[in-house]
């Protein structure tokens, strides 16, 4: 990771002829905020003196007050290549205080910035490659967002099948512009879904990159007349979008999730990871954060239903690659990309610290498809049905006390509400599923 100064900006921003800054941050729901500023404002914003309505934000509004402060981030310092090569847009991912000077208790980032010291207290620093997966569709007459595809390719399929190929060569370009490492990028399963996997990165750059990855697919998708999607299931019958997350720990650069032996996971891994079974129905409404994200996660595809790990690419919720060594890591395959990047690395952590504490033991493996164990056999491996739905997932988490802890009241309440007033809007809706079935019978 870099590390600039301020004058580092100041030189940079003059050699590089930038003439606005966006200062970014992330609201509680995930969404990613900007506003910008130019350049003659650039030592006010250095001096964290740049000020923000924070109560016209949602999720932020009842907790935020009308003057909140953004502290750019300096080592986030990029510049937007698909901008003017002439007056660039530069831009800074910034945290959020009170004008007082102490940090905003609803600030996503601090969040993760918090549990992440728990961890650098235990001389610990947690890593996580995402591998994020999302659809590309046509646009309408108006430009509008459509499902539409004419595309059939599928699983590592190559132009002409794969039309997307052009879109997300430009994609992984732009980023490694950014001063992202790309590890991979292919077709996915579905007709014009594709992933991109970042390289594994200290957690609080990963989330970062997240929400920059995010922004830079959707905006590379419109040059190419095409909208990128990361909604998990836009389209019935087809693969949804997930993104996995692999992660480890380490010491002093020393990967403390490689076995001794040099084979399997160490027990640090096995007590991280049965942290994160623990706490997997309480975090369900942050990692699979919407009413969408439960139409991913049912019985047919490639996403899991039920809690459980496994060393076989069996659907697990958790999934121990056969990488060994400094590559040793466990694959958390539950998550989709539309959740808040830093809550649920914030949560994920949290959760494996516990397990490490507490030195929880790792239940037995799942060699088969959970679906088909019997009750007894899923008792004996610890195995439980994920929340079926977004409703189930915020009963979950609003009875633990764990993810409360982690997220402070403030947040806590301020999402538990948004999402409970997502889940009643969306029970006031008549599907086309009922009309089809009910109308002309009843």
């Amino acid at each position: 990771m870099s590390h600039y100064t301020k004058k580092d900006i100041y030189r940079m921003v003059e050699e590089e002829d930038v003439e606005f800054i966006r200062l970014q941050f992330t609201d509680i729901q995930g969404d990613l905020k900007n506003v910008a500023v130019t350049t003659s404002q650039l030592e006010r914003v250095l001096n964290n003196e740049y000020t923000i309505d924070g109560s016209a934000i949602e999720g932020f509004a009842g907790t935020a007050e009308p003057d909140m402060c953004l502290y750019p981030d300096l080592d986030t310092f990029t510049i937007f290549p698909w901008r003017p090569q002439q007056g660039k847009v530069a831009r800074f991912l910034c945290d959020i205080y009170h004008a007082d000077g102490t940090p905003f208790e609803a600030d996503p980032r601090l969040i993760l910035k918090r549990v992440l010291a728990e961890a650098k207290e235990m001389g610990l620093t947690f890593d996580v490659g995402p591998e994020c997966e999302f659809f590309l569709f046509q646009l309408g007459e108006n430009g509008e967002p459509t499902t539409y595809t004419t595309e059939k390719a599928g699983y590592f399929d190559v132009s002409p099948l794969d039309q997307g190929e052009n879109a997300r060569r430009e994609m992984v370009m732009t980023l490694e512009d950014m001063g992202f490492e790309i590890e991979t990028s292919l077709h996915e399963a579905a007709p014009a879904q594709h992933e991109i996997d970042l390289h594994y990165e200290e957690a609080l750059k990963t989330a970062d990159n997240i929400m920059t990855f995010r922004m830079v697919v959707r905006t590379i998708a419109r040059r190419h007349g095409l909208h990128a999607t990361f909604m998990p299931k836009p389209k019935e019958g087809f693969n949804g979008s997930g993104m996995h997350l692999n992660m480890s720990l380490s010491y002093g650069g020393k990967n403390l999730f490689a076995s001794d032996t040099g084979s399997g996971i160490s027990e640090l891994a096995k007590n991280f990871a049965a942290g994160i079974l623990k706490h997997a129905h309480s975090i369900s409404a942050l990692t699979n954060p919407l009413v969408n994200s439960y139409k991913r996660l049912v019985h047919g595809y490639e996403a899991p239903t039920y809690t459980g790990w496994s060393k076989k690419r069996l659907s697990p919720f958790i999934r121990i690659p056969f990488e060994r060594g400094e590559h040793a890591r466990i694959e958390l395959r539950s998550p989709d990309a539309c959740g808040n990047p830093y809550l649920v690395l914030a949560v994920c952590l949290a959760a494996g610290l516990e397990g490490i504490r507490e030195k929880l033991p790792m239940p037995k493996e799942v060699t088969t498809h959970a679906r088909l164990l019997t009750e007894e056999e899923r008792e004996a491996c610890g195995v439980t049905r994920l929340p079926r739905d977004l409703k189930e997932a915020i009963d979950a988490m609003e009875q633990s006390e764990f993810v409360k802890n982690v997220l402070g009241d403030v947040v806590f309440d301020a999402y538990l509400n948004n999402k409970k007033k997502e889940w009643e809007s969306y029970c006031l809706q008549v599907s086309r599923w009922e009309i089809e079935r009910y109308l002309d019978r009843i």
